[in-house]
């Protein structure tokens, strides 16, 4: 059997959880971040260029991870009153993000139903259809 003190001793030390006034000053650094995220995907959107929403989504994903980290234990009040500049103007970019991403996919669905109708017309001739004959209401 091995003693559990040799294995406790070779085991590496539980990571220790930063200060909460240290994570806060991190979190200027990640609004930043996520602030930069949401610019360049609104305007790549907004561009039309060859976007990849995935890899895009997968760094906000990555970036709210770390937000929700920085302010763990964190009292609201504190949050709000040092960051409070940041985070209004986040909150603005998200809306913009957000209503820009709105249109994108009304679009999108627009020329799928589009594309959908084509394809109908195209299976078809109309010889057997009932709208065809008018009957159909």
């Amino acid at each position: 059997m091995t003693d559990q003190n040799a294995i406790a001793e070779n085991l590496p030390a539980p990571a220790a959880q930063p200060a909460p006034s240290a994570r806060l000053g991190n979190l200027s650094a990640i609004i930043g971040r996520i602030a930069h995220a949401v610019d360049e995907e609104t305007a790549a959107i907004r561009a039309g260029s060859g976007f990849d929403i995935r890899s895009s989504s997968a760094r906000k994903s990555r970036y709210l991870y770390e937000l929700t980290r920085a302010t763990k234990g964190v009292e609201e009040t504190d949050l709000l009153a040092e960051h409070r500049e940041g985070l209004e103007q986040l909150r603005g970019k998200l809306t913009a993000n957000e209503s820009v991403i709105r249109a994108h996919m009304s679009a999108v669905s627009e020329v799928a139903t589009l594309m959908q109708d084509v394809i109908k017309r195209a299976e078809t001739d109309g010889t057997y259809s009932e709208g065809e004959f008018g009957w159909a209401r």
